[in-house]
């Protein structure tokens, strides 16, 4: 029987624990920080600060492709440790939370606050948060589980591609094939090319 990962911050690969915590961790932050917002935030700036939420959502989208295109594909020793997950697609590796979580404060929060005021910056925040929990869970669904639904059925073939070995790596977006299209790393697979 395969030995059990012990529980670390910096680690690649992490124990069930460790995995499952980071689901637990981002799901109670969007949680309790939506419930900060919305009781005491300030109610004469609900609409800002609704559309910053929005805002950080749809930001999301371009960072995650951009750190998968640009990082994870590019950068060393990134790629190194990206390719792991290539060669083991359904390993528990992933960003540790520790790290996650003090980027998020550290390039989105942090400068949202220097630039605005306290509530729009947790707005913004929030909207980025709620991204990175989505593309988490989508990541771990495309490998790991039964696609129930057309959504979850078209990020699986879309990922799928992505895994595939090829000549022109492309479909880095986990949670939206917008900007592989913008930026027109979204090829045809061979097989349908010719056609």
């Amino acid at each position: 029987m395969r030995q059990e990962k012990r529980m670390s911050l910096f680690t690649l690969e992490h124990s069930k624990a460790a995995y499952g915590a980071d689901f637990v961790v981002y799901c109670s932050a969007v949680v309790m920080l939506a419930a900060f917002l919305l009781l005491s935030g300030p109610r004469s700036q609900r609409l800002v600060l609704a559309v910053l939420v929005l805002a950080g959502l749809a930001g999301w989208t371009l960072v995650e492709y951009a750190l998968h295109r640009f990082v994870m594909h590019g950068l060393q020793p990134f790629s190194r440790l990206h390719a792991q997950h290539h060669k083991r697609p359904t390993a528990r590796i992933y960003t540790p939370t520790l790290l996650s979580a003090t980027l998020i404060v550290t390039l989105v929060f942090l400068p949202a606050w220097a630039m605005s005021s306290f509530w729009q910056a947790c707005s913004l925040t929030l909207g980025v948060l709620t991204g990175y929990l989505v593309y988490s869970i989508t990541h771990h669904a495309t490998h790991n589980w039964r696609a129930g639904n057309a959504w979850t059925r078209r990020r699986k073939r879309w990922h799928a591609l992505h895994h595939q070995d090829g000549p022109q790596p492309g479909y880095y977006g986990v949670t939206s094939a917008f900007w592989d299209h913008v930026f027109g790393s979204a090829r045809r697979p061979a097989a349908t090319a010719q056609h």
